[in-house]
């Protein structure tokens, strides 16, 4: 008959009638002798000290005492039974607490079995949701890449707000009939068609003289297709062109965006910037007219060639239901225009403030 179970008296080293000062006393002792510090080369020393500690509290704990030596004693008494036992009764009791001591291991190592099975579930578990958050993580940075790609594709095939308007500025000792949109408009015509209600003209006096008649005039001209407004500019300057002594150019001194775009798109030169005397000028290769066209709206040899696949801001559209006595597209027509028109008027007024 034996019992694995630690006795907390034997522990240290105690009688059961020993009281609470003896019971410090052997424990100061005893964990002098079992302390890890002092015992390092020991790879025991720490669990000895740990029972040593936990035996230590029980005796001191009047109510788990009185439980540990109600304990003892039954299983004194039990001892003192097996002792009358004869042989075949001793084998009996031997194997049946072998059982109980064995259910009881098998018992333990089913719990700790489990216990490691969830743990590496567990485990597993949290692997699979790591590995399933990457991959969300992955898809959405692929999707995203993509959007941004397919986003960038786009904005790079479609093509900027056209912008046709060019900045003219000349003295009017040496055009003295250019005060009107109309004497500029005529003046244009052989680059190609202007809008005429929208052009604005400019005819400032000195700034410290305002009392005489002016000596420059400044004008914003808006053209009806980007390709005439780049051979206006390409133009400027140019007595070979009617423009002799009037410079041309774009507003802000800035090409619209138009022209780069066409260059990525490979229907540009890379020189062909609007601001050389001699540009160069490239239509793709299945679209190439000659280098000298005619001006569908002036019959007169434009300046340079440009791509034909510009839209014509002015052209009119299918019929459309009349409002009023006034077609749709007239009054809209008709408001763009207003409203162009003073944009540019105060543009036109700011550059010259700045200039002067």
């Amino acid at each position: 008959m034996s019992d694995e179970e630690i006795n907390p008296y034997e522990l240290l080293e105690v009688k059961t009638e020993s009281t609470d000062q003896e019971i410090r006393t052997a424990y100061r002792q005893r964990s002098l002798k079992v302390h890890p510090d002092r015992n390092r080369n020991n790879p025991d020393a720490a669990r000895k000290f740990h029972e040593l500690n936990q035996a230590y509290e029980l005796l001191l704990d009047p109510l788990r005492r009185l439980a540990l030596d109600a304990k003892l004693r039954v299983k004194q008494a039990r001892n003192e039974r097996y002792k009358t036992f004869d042989l075949k009764r001793k084998t009996m009791v031997d194997e049946l607490e072998e059982r109980e001591r064995a259910f009881k291991k098998s018992k333990v190592d089913k719990q700790k079995e489990e216990a490691s099975r969830w743990q590496e579930t567990e485990k597993i578990k949290d692997e699979g949701r790591r590995l399933r958050e990457e991959k969300m993580k992955e898809a959405e940075k692929r999707e995203q890449e993509a959007s941004q790609m397919a986003k960038e594709e786009q904005e790079m095939d479609a093509p900027p707000t056209l912008h046709t308007t060019v900045r003219v500025k000349y003295t009017l000792s040496e055009h003295p009939s250019l005060t009107t949109a109309d004497a500029l408009a005529s003046l244009f015509s052989s680059f190609g068609a202007t809008d005429v209600d929208s052009i604005v003209v400019s005819l400032k006096p000195p700034k410290k003289a305002p009392h005489k008649p002016p000596k420059h005039g400044t004008a914003l001209i808006p053209f009806k297709r980007i390709g005439d407004a780049f051979a206006a500019v390409c133009a400027s300057d140019r007595t070979e062109r009617g423009l002799g002594g009037i410079q041309v150019g774009w507003i802000g001194g800035v090409e619209p965006e138009i022209l780069e775009w066409l260059r990525k798109k490979g229907h540009l030169g890379p020189q062909a910037s609007g601001l050389s005397s001699e540009p160069s000028v490239q239509r793709s290769e299945e679209k190439a007219p000659p280098p000298q066209t005619q001006n569908s709206a002036s019959g007169t040899t434009a300046f340079s060639s440009f791509p034909s696949s510009l839209p014509d801001l002015f052209s009119k559209p299918v019929e459309t239901p009349k409002v009023g006595g006034l077609d749709y597209e007239s009054l809209t027509l008709m408001r763009m225009r207003q409203a162009e028109k003073d944009r540019l008027e105060r543009e036109i007024l700011e550059q010259e403030a700045r200039e002067t």
